[in-house]
């Protein structure tokens, strides 16, 4: 059974942002909601790593990576609310598991240790949205805590399809 590697990302080697461009640009192709209608550039991905890293360093995020047999398979981070008020509160942004590896428990492992990242940064809570359709993120989300607190019904259109977009929180106090 192959092991799969989660890692805190505390700078970006020179092959991460192409292999996490890979991951998000395949994803989006086949129509997953992580935030483009189109697949993102590689310059767009790099800069979004870039920005996230510099959170982190900041205390203000966290960026995770999953490798299995030497490659990247999975990423995730979570970015803490800029504004005064909500300082003690963060949104997990992004968490992209290629498709290959889906159903291997990456996206599991991913996200339990953003939490742990939230919980040790004093996150008081980590909220996160999901397109209606995405029932198997769903469950995890619920799997882990998190609960729904939220719903805009049919407010992501794809082409002619209309989705909910759900919301979620996890308590961390």
């Amino acid at each position: 059974m192959t092991e799969t590697l989660v890692l805190d990302v505390t700078q970006l080697d020179r092959d991460f942002p192409l292999a996490a461009h890979r991951i998000l640009a395949d994803l989006v192709r086949g129509g997953a909601a992580l935030g483009w209608l189109d697949p993102p550039s590689p310059d767009e991905v790099a800069a979004l790593l870039t920005d996230v890293l510099a959170a982190t360093r900041d205390g203000d995020g966290a960026l995770r990576a999953a490798y299995r047999d030497g490659r990247l398979v999975g990423l995730g981070y979570w970015l803490r609310y800029s504004r005064p008020t909500h300082r003690p509160h963060a949104d997990l942004e992004k968490l992209a598991v290629a498709g290959d590896a889906h159903g291997h428990g990456i996206g599991r492992a991913l996200t339990a240790a953003l939490i742990a990242d939230a919980r040790t940064a004093g996150i008081e809570v980590l909220t996160l949205d999901a397109r209606g359709d995405n029932a198997n993120a769903l469950h995890l989300y619920r799997s882990l805590g998190f609960t729904e607190y939220g719903r805009l019904p049919d407010f992501v259109s794809v082409g002619e399809r209309r989705y909910d977009k759900v919301f979620c929180a996890l308590d961390l106090r």
